[in-house]
């Protein structure tokens, strides 16, 4: 069964990308979208059947035999598998049956060019490298379905072959994850050259050991566990778009809607909280890697919320969201709470997907439209995709009863991850506490004045964009629908499970918890002033956004021209994009231009050009002179060389 669930999407990208001549543009989609909810059928009935108190692997083939160095592609089966395997089958195979209608007419090629089989080629390739990384037996594996989804992620960022700004995104995307993974292979090369193995179950084992090791890096001695913690960190940072490494997210929304979903929402981000929550017997022999984690996450959910208040593409306010939600998943694992970093990771590959396909349903209708200025009262003109992504916000606010287990999917899992940071100890985890709280209140503002800026009010659109406004297909709005039920619902129906007074029986030995690490049991003993703060700020969000963009439209307008510098500082993102361009890429581009033009040109093509247009012509008119014709001259010549020679050997002789 796992083997199929692996196999299904590779078998789909490799026939709709190779064969679609012979099948037809149409059986390509088809076909990879049934062998999708085919893996997704079978992912959901793993999920229920997985015993988590025995971990089981599944070997198919020797991956790599080098000296000490043997590696076998396995399936690693246990509850952190089966969560993932839910989250990437399901939301794939919604986002392939979506495409179907959202790619059916696409602006960016001509009406004769056969796309559709190749970008429904790409999301099966994504979603195959996907299954590899989670399903992964040893670090090697990992990084190869690591690096998988990073190219597919490049080919899907890019797939507006004719837009300049999807491939500098692209390219963009596929350098800066570059960076993290780097840090990433660093990592696996020290664990290598510490424990002489890349299974998980010898490096956990090992992890005690580490823990008091200690080797040389960059010329100190460092602990072991810690610095290799850090590295492997740095990998997910790239991966899961965390400060520093975060520019590239915001950018890939250039890619088509449903790569916004499949990619940037709900799959590929999230592989570095599994990385986390995957090593987490290595990271709880290593403190200060946790802190280091927990500040960055909480960093991140600060900066990204504070980007999203001012963005106007409703892609990249989804997209700052998505940011800004995996700084929760990221200072849950850093606290020690590994089972609410996968919980909302769980909870969110719903709301948030559902999110950008409604954004998706929202552009479809407003043909192409992105901007939520030159939108407004689609309320009554796509009411359907209006309550799918009210929905999406109720959860990703966090609307529910207080003090209760009712409510939205974020809700519980958001809160959960809050009261964790509250009962964790240390510095880090009330500075996770603090910028959480304030998070979830910008988090509630900007999602609420997403949906009134988009929906509600006067149109702000031209007359024939409005007038021409359409409800969505069913083959896009059924999606929706799902989405919306797993965001009003998943929460409340795993929360016992996830995060409960069960979750070591659900869990099994997927996830390892120190000896002293109770913070999750303490979560749930917090004061209850605790447990009502992200309500609260929840609501201080809402209200703010109707009273700026209902009850007094001009509000924002005047808020922004006396706090200009701040806001001009968020809607920059806090420049970020431009710090890196002084510091990274003009350094670069005049590295390459003075190679390019003292090295390649002067030196290179000019030594060329020197030999050719004048040392050569000077031999050659010399050899001309030479060839005289007469026979005393060629005799000469002879007998100079002779006495060369006769020279040469007598005094080589004499030595």
């Amino acid at each position: 069964m796992f083997e199929a669930i692996l196999l299904m999407p590779l078998a789909g990208a490799l026939i709709a990308g190779f064969f679609h001549r012979s099948i037809g543009d149409r059986m390509a989609q088809v076909l990879t979208t049934v062998l999708l909810f085919s893996a997704c059928a079978l992912s959901w009935i793993a999920f229920f059947t997985i015993e988590p108190e025995h971990g089981t692997t599944y070997t198919l083939f020797r991956f790599i035999e080098s000296g000490s160095l043997s590696a076998d592609w396995a399936i690693r089966v246990d509850m952190l598998t089966g969560v993932m395997l839910v989250v990437v089958t399901t939301v794939s195979a919604l986002v392939h049956l979506y495409s179907m209608g959202y790619m059916a007419h696409d602006d960016h090629f001509a009406d004769d060019e056969s796309y559709r089989p190749r970008f429904f080629a790409y999301l099966s390739f994504f979603t195959f490298a996907m299954l590899a990384l989670v399903t992964s037996d040893n670090l090697v594996q990992m990084f190869f379905g690591w690096e998988g989804v990073g190219v597919a992620s490049y080919l899907l960022i890019g797939f507006y072959i004719r837009k300049p700004e999807a491939g500098a995104a692209a390219i963009k995307a596929f350098i800066v994850n570059r960076v993290g993974d780097f840090g990433f292979a660093l990592g696996i090369f020290g664990l290598f050259y510490m424990t002489d193995s890349i299974q998980f179950d010898d490096v956990f084992a090992a992890a005690p050991t580490l823990a008091e090791a200690q080797f040389e890096f960059l010329g100190h001695q460092v602990n072991a566990a810690e610095t290799l913690a850090i590295l492997l960190f740095v990998g997910a940072m790239g991966k899961s778009a965390q400060f520093i490494l975060h520019t590239w997210l915001p950018d890939a929304m250039e890619g088509p809607t449903p790569v916004s979903a499949l990619i940037h929402a709900a799959t590929m981000v999230t592989a570095g909280v599994f990385l986390v929550c995957r090593m987490s017997p290595l990271f709880e022999f290593a403190p200060t890697a946790l802190t280091i984690v927990t500040i960055i996450g909480a960093t991140t959910a600060f900066f990204a919320a504070t980007v999203g208040l001012v963005q106007n593409d409703i892609k990249r306010v989804i997209a700052y969201s998505t940011c800004s939600q995996l700084g929760y998943m990221f200072f849950a694992a850093g606290v020690g709470a590994y089972e609410a970093a996968m919980f909302h990771l769980f909870t969110h590959a719903f709301f948030k997907a559902l999110l950008f396909l409604g954004a998706g349903s929202v552009i479809h209708a407003m043909h192409h439209e992105q901007d939520m200025r030159n939108m407004g009262g689609l309320k009554t003109k796509i009411p359907r995709t209006y309550w799918m992504m009210v929905a999406g916000t109720l959860a990703i606010t966090g609307v529910g009863i207080p003090l209760t287990h009712i409510g939205f999917a974020g809700f519980l899992s958001k809160d959960v991850i809050i009261e964790t940071a509250f009962a964790g100890h240390g510095g880090a985890a009330e500075y996770a506490f603090t910028m959480g709280v304030i998070a979830a209140l910008m988090t509630s503002f900007y999602s609420w004045r997403l949906i009134f800026m988009t929906f509600h009010g006067q149109t702000r659109a031209d007359a024939h964009t409005f007038d021409h406004a359409h409800e969505s297909p069913n083959v896009m709005l059924i999606p929706l629908y799902v989405l919306a039920a797993g965001a009003v619902l998943a929460g409340m129906l795993w929360y016992g499970d996830f995060v409960g007074h069960h979750e070591a029986e659900f869990w099994g030995p997927a996830i390892f918890n120190g000896e002293h690490n109770h913070v999750l049991h303490e979560s749930h003993e917090v004061p209850a002033w605790v447990k009502v703060s992200p309500f609260i700020a929840m609501l201080i969000g809402l209200t703010t956004a109707w009273y700026m963009y209902i009850r007094q439209p001009d509000a924002p307008a005047r808020l922004a021209t006396v706090l200009q510098p701040v806001y001009l500082f968020l809607l920059n993102k806090w420049y970020f994009d431009e710090l890196y361009t002084w510091v990274f890429v003009k350094p670069a581009m005049w590295i390459g231009r003075m190679l390019w033009k003292k090295g390649d040109d002067s030196t290179i093509d000019g030594a060329i050009y020197g030999v050719s247009t004048g040392f050569v012509p000077f031999l050659t008119r010399l050899s001309v002179r030479a060839q005289s014709g007469y026979i005393f001259h060629y005799a000469f010549a002879m007998l100079i060389g002779i006495s060369l020679m006769v020279t040469w050997f007598i005094v080589g002789g004499a030595e």
